[in-house]
């Protein structure tokens, strides 16, 4: 088996070894993962964070040693907490979106592959939230974030990918897609019930679970539909403000917390 990890700012993750294939995720910058399969210049990986896999082009990472890459599993990795800030090795810049990881820091450096990085911006050992406080303002550094299916970071984010970054700020780990969300956590009966930083999930007209969305009380709900955005929720669903009907319709609620 092959380790590698990302030494990019955001890498597409591809359902087929293909530039043309639809994005199914995004790698950000020190998530580390092992390499499946490779075809020409792609590799096929499984991600450590949350278990999924696709497509990369080999010169998208760092290969990892195999003692580097058990010690990195044991390690808790601290992650970057500004919108963007940058990374350097020599003159070499890297940009470094919220959410990433920033492997074996210490003294404002971060080690990927055997290349040292130097980050000087607000890096932190996340931890697990025992109120949804911090949850919530981690929800609303995404705000007028653009959608973008696939996608992971603040330029562009998914609604799946979105509640799995704020949670990852926040020292729990989600699965990447909604369907698998709902899979997770503590099922909340009523929307009476609900308490911020509760996951609203939302089905399709065949009832599959297709969207979700952070409750952060009073009735509102901040998700990702065509930007990141604060809606209010009822027992029926989602209430768009700005199209005046609603957008999305309840199934179910999870709690995490």
């Amino acid at each position: 088996m092959t380790y590698a990890i990302c030494n990019l700012s955001i890498v597409n993750l591809k359902f087929e070894p293909s530039h043309r294939s639809e994005t199914a995720s995004q790698v950000l910058f020190g998530e580390s993962f092992e390499v499946l399969e490779t075809a020409y210049d792609w590799i096929k990986i499984r991600l450590d964070f949350d278990g999924y896999e696709g497509w990369i082009l080999q010169s998208q990472c760092a290969k990892l040693e195999f003692d580097d890459y058990k010690q990195l599993k044991k390690e808790e990795i601290c992650i970057s907490y500004d919108l963007v800030q940058i990374a350097t090795h020599g003159n070499e810049i890297c940009s470094i979106v919220i959410g990433s990881s920033l492997p074996f820091y210490k003294d404002q450096y971060c080690v990927i592959g055997n290349l040292k990085y130097n980050f000087d911006g607000n890096a932190r050992y996340p931890e697990r939230m025992e109120s949804s406080n911090t949850l919530i303002e981690n929800a609303y550094m995404y705000l007028n974030c653009p959608y973008m299916w696939g996608g992971r970071s603040p330029f562009g984010i998914d609604c799946s990918g979105y509640t799995q970054m704020v949670y990852k700020l926040s020292g729990m780990k989600l699965r990447r897609d909604a369907s698998q969300q709902s899979e997770q956590g503590t099922l909340v009966n009523l929307l009476d019930e609900a308490q911020p930083g509760d996951l609203a999930f939302f089905d399709n007209p065949e009832g599959k679970i297709t969207h979700v969305g952070i409750i952060i009380g009073d009735n509102n709900i901040i998700h990702a539909s065509g930007r990141v955005r604060l809606d209010t929720i009822d027992h029926v669903g989602i209430y768009n403000t700005d199209i005046k009907k609603y957008s999305h319709n309840l199934r179910l609620i999870k709690r995490f917390l």
